[in-house]
C-alpha cells in the first residue's frame, strides 16, 4: 500500500443488524485509515437505517441502499462501481458475519504492495476454518478442487469472498456482463483477473463460522456453481 492511497471496504448486508455495528467498530479500530461502504439490500430488520445512523456519526462510513435482495454478487458489483466512481485505489470485499476477521486487514494491505488482487485463503499453509462440520468442509474443499481443475487455475481458495482489488483490475473487468452473481461470482472474478494477466497473491486467513444471524447458503447455490464453471471455461 502506497502512502495516500484511498481504501474502501465494501460490506454487503441483508438482515445483519446484530453484526454491523460490531464489525464496523472493529474494522475502524484495526485499520483507522480505511473507509467502509455498507451496501444494504433493503433489509427488513432495519440494517439499512442502522447503517445510516453509523454514517451520520463517522464520515468514514458510507451507505448504498438497493431496492431489494438481488444477491451478493450484484451487491458487490454495485459497490465496485461506486468505489471506482469515487476514486478509491484499494477495494475490499468483506462479509458482515465475522467469518472475515478484521485482524487480517493489515496483512492484506501489506500484500497489496506488490499484487493487483489479494485473496484471503483458507487452503494454504497458515489458513484454515473454525467451527465447521465435516460435510461443510467436504463441500467447500471439493468445490474449490473442482473449480481449480475445470478452469486450470493455481489458486487454492477460489470460492472465498475476503479479497482486495486494485482499482485498475475492477476497471478492466466487465462488471455489467458477468456470467454469475451467485456463489460462482467469486470464482469468476478471480478467473477473469487471472486471464487478464494481473498479479494475484494468496495470504492465509482463519475462517470461523458465523456466531450471529443466519447463513444465506443453500443447495441451489452449489448447483448453480457446478454448471457455471464450465460456462466460464468456454467464455471469451
Amino acid at each position: 500500500m502506497a502512502a495516500g492511497e484511498k481504501i474502501l471496504i465494501i460490506v454487503p448486508t441483508y438482515n445483519e443488524k446484530e453484526n454491523l455495528p460490531l464489525l464496523v467498530g472493529q474494522v475502524l479500530e484495526v485499520v483507522p485509515q480505511v473507509e467502509i461502504l455498507v451496501v444494504d439490500d433493503n433489509s427488513p430488520d432495519g440494517t439499512g437505517e442502522l447503517a445510516d445512523g453509523l454514517a451520520q456519526k463517522d464520515k468514514r462510513i458510507h451507505v448504498l441502499h438497493r431496492a431489494g435482495k438481488q444477491g451478493l454478487g450484484r451487491a458487490y458489483a454495485a459497490g465496485f462501481k461506486w468505489a471506482i466512481a469515487n476514486g478509491y485505489d484499494l477495494i475490499f470485499e468483506m462479509d458482515c458475519d465475522f467469518s472475515h476477521r478484521p485482524e487480517h486487514l493489515p496483512e492484506f494491505l501489506d500484500a497489496a504492495r506488490d499484487a493487483d488482487l489479494v485473496l484471503g485463503s483458507r487452503y494454504i499453509k497458515g489458513g484454515g476454518t473454525q467451527g465447521w462440520g465435516l460435510s461443510r468442509k467436504i463441500i467447500s474443499g471439493g468445490g474449490n478442487l473442482y473449480a481449480r481443475t475445470v478452469l486450470g487455475l493455481p489458486y487454492r481458495d477460489l470460492t472465498g469472498g475476503f479479497k482486495c482489488f486494485r482499482r485498475h483490475v475492477l476497471e478492466a473487468l466487465d462488471l455489467d456482463n458477468l456470467l454469475s452473481f451467485g456463489y460462482c461470482f467469486q470464482i469468476e472474478l478471480t478467473f477473469r483477473t487471472h486471464r487478464k494477466g494481473f498479479r494475484i497473491k494468496e495470504i492465509p486467513i482463519l475462517f470461523p463460522d458465523r456466531t450471529r444471524g443466519q447463513s444465506k447458503m443453500s443447495g441451489k447455490i452449489f448447483k448453480e456453481a457446478f454448471f457455471t464453471v464450465w460456462k466460464l471455461r468456454g467464455a471469451r
